[in-house]
């Protein structure tokens, strides 16, 4: 059977409707062998087409909202890694209308054995966060210093895309991790600082921020980072390196 990109476009579209019209039926008749069969699929494409489809149905359908919850709560404890990581997939879909009606889905799925979920609670906070931040945010504001600190790198992370157009929502949070001494979590901390500060805007943001941060040394290699993107994202970057070079000797 080919993949879904090995079909045309028409034949792709086909697919989508055919796959969102089975979820939909799953879902009026309380019948979760479809959206059990779509969720396990192989092709990652197939998995994405029918949580997306579940976040449009939730949408469009509030009489089948709670019901489409409790389904996914069925499904969040499934032996395959799969449906539990599309699970995630789908209630981010949700989350970024009604985080609050899907929490406690991200709160068991960031110790989930399995990393495909657990990447999955990140993709889910990054799309969330850059369209519902206040409740994404606030959520992700009590893990920060949690014991585990995969659960520390993994919120870091995940926070990242509404940064990147709102560094100033996320500076406050990432600031927390500063003195953070697990290399994992430092090092998406300076990732992340490069990531959010290459935007229109954003660079004048992030420096006058740093500058009140008090770990001088993470500050260092977060504009080392930061000159870095500069280079390496000089297509889609406000400044050239050289201009961010400038600014940040002028500013810091």
């Amino acid at each position: 059977m080919p993949t879904f990109y090995e079909l045309d476009k028409h034949s792709r579209d086909e697919l989508v409707l055919k796959i969102h019209s089975a979820v939909s039926n799953a879902f009026n008749t309380n019948d979760d062998a479809a959206i059990v069969l779509y969720f396990e699929d192989e092709d990652t494409y197939i998995r994405k087409a029918a949580y997306l489809s579940v976040g449009k149905i939730f949408l469009q359908n509030k009489k089948l909202q709670t019901r489409i919850v409790e389904m996914l709560n069925e499904l969040r404890f499934h032996d395959s890694f799969k449906i539990r990581q599309t699970v995630i997939n789908a209630v981010g879909e949700i989350g970024k209308k009604d985080f609050e009606f899907v929490q406690h889905f991200f709160d068991e799925a960031l110790f989930d054995e399995h990393h495909a979920p657990r990447n999955a609670v990140i993709g889910s906070i990054k799309k969330m966060g850059e369209v519902n931040p206040l409740p994404v945010l606030t959520w992700s504001k009590k893990y920060l210093h949690h014991p585990d600190k995969e659960i520390r790198r993994e919120i870091c992370h995940g926070i990242e895309l509404r940064g990147r157009k709102h560094p100033q929502d996320i500076l406050p949070l990432l600031k927390e991790l500063q003195f953070d001494a697990t290399s994992r979590v430092r090092n998406t901390l300076v990732h992340v600082l490069g990531q959010i500060a290459y935007k229109k805007g954003c660079l004048e943001i992030v420096i006058a921020d740093l500058k009140q941060w008090e770990n001088q040394k993470l500050v260092e290699d977060a504009i080392a980072e930061i000159i870095d993107v500069h280079h390496r994202y000089r297509n889609f970057s406000a400044y050239s390196q050289e201009e961010a070079k400038l600014y940040i000797q002028f500013n810091f």
